[in-house]
């Protein structure tokens, strides 16, 4: 799998592609295991997505492969003007349209190819680098093309570094009210070369995979910044070519997995936040590993059916998307949680109150000594 350049360092797309025979449309959707293990015909009882647009940041998506007919929405390449026009419908690599595959894949034929989590979506293609390099520029046209076309999720499956121009850009897609879900990265040589950004900003959902034993994936990385689990070890979808299919693994799979997931949220609760459809996801999440969050699996195993049908009280307050992830179920936010303003806003009414006091406490000294005298 290639690499990109983002802010100077390494970017790498978080999907190994497993050695394996071709697999053949009539045969593919039974290798969608994780159908059923997110017992997915049930969910698609309620929810298909319908109304929701997933923004997918990558490689592009191959308009030509007959489980995206009708699913693409005109996109955008950011990067290379050799692509200008073509609507990120030039995909180089296939990471791209895979990724569209398994949030929005709607197969064809009866029951074949690959079915998507949230089939009635529709994906915007964004090509941040079809030509295997890109910058954090690219990247945030990327994001303000995904705001100005009024993207409901952003699903961004790779990994760079840390980079103030992306987090800018990261915070105004917050503001807009998206749910924003990345890859929590690899742990294989290539990924670790770079950072895990944009998972470790605290405004986006981070996801690591898990496989059909419903444990970790022994590719999937861990640390503080794991929100939750999905589907991502021996994972089949589409790829570039009219008949393309690909099985791979990685932590890429399971954050479109969940993109997909969220999209069927904001379908279903069209009146919910961003931050409440991330609050669903983690609070409904299935606990693995020690009770309670953990560095390993975030809030546990992702459960679509749960989240789109459990009693979820509601976050205390506003709060960004993000900070479903940081906080634990029911739990209150620390005052280390609180926005910045509020945080420097608190102590600067308390110094004031003191100097308001200490002056009225002068001036009735003064007048007891003129009263004395």
């Amino acid at each position: 799998m290639i690499g990109r350049v983002l802010a100077g360092a390494a970017a790498t797309l978080t999907m190994v592609v497993v050695p394996a025979a071709p697999a053949l449309a009539d045969t593919t959707r039974d290798q969608q295991w994780y159908l059923t293990d997110l017992k997915i015909a049930d969910a698609h009882k309620i929810s298909r997505g319908e109304g929701v647009i997933v923004a997918v940041i990558d490689s592009g998506a191959d308009p030509d492969h007959p489980d995206l007919a009708g699913a693409l929405l005109p996109g955008l390449d950011t990067a290379d003007s050799n692509l200008a026009g073509r609507e990120g419908t030039e995909d180089l690599d296939g990471h791209g349209t895979a990724m569209s595959g398994l949030i929005a894949g709607r197969g064809h034929g009866s029951g074949d190819g690959v079915l998507g989590i949230a089939p009635a979506a529709k994906i915007l293609p964004i090509a941040a680098g079809a030509d295997g390099y890109s910058s954090t520029g690219f990247m945030t046209k990327a994001i303000d093309f995904a705001i100005d076309k009024h993207a409901g999720v952003i699903n961004m499956s790779f990994a760079t570094g840390d980079d103030g121009v992306m987090q800018a850009a990261i915070r105004k897609a917050q503001a807009a009210d998206i749910v924003l879900v990345a890859s929590a990265g690899n742990d294989n040589d290539i990924s670790n070369l770079v950072d895990k950004y944009p998972a470790k900003y605290p405004e986006v959902l981070a996801v690591g995979a898990y496989g059909k034993d419903r444990k970790i994936a022994s590719i999937s990385v861990t640390g503080p910044y794991i929100g939750l689990s999905a589907p991502g070890d021996q994972i089949i979808s589409t790829d570039i070519g009219a008949t393309g299919y690909k099985i791979a693994r990685g932590t890429s799979d399971a954050s479109a997995i969940v993109s997909g997931a969220a999209a069927l949220l904001r379908a279903k609760y069209p009146d919910l936040s961003a931050a409440e459809v991330v609050h669903r996801l983690t609070a409904t999440a299935d606990d693995a590993g020690p009770a309670g969050r953990d560095d390993t699996y975030g809030y546990g195993l992702l459960n679509v059916v749960k989240a789109l049908t459990a009693d979820v009280a509601p976050l205390p307050s506003a709060a960004p998307s993000g900070s479903a992830v940081q906080d634990a179920p029911g739990d209150t936010a620390a005052s280390d949680d609180l926005p910045k303003a509020v945080n420097v806003l608190v102590p600067a009414l308390i110094v004031a109150g003191l100097v308001v006091l200490a002056g009225v406490f002068v001036a009735v000294l003064m007048m007891r000594r003129r009263r004395s005298g």
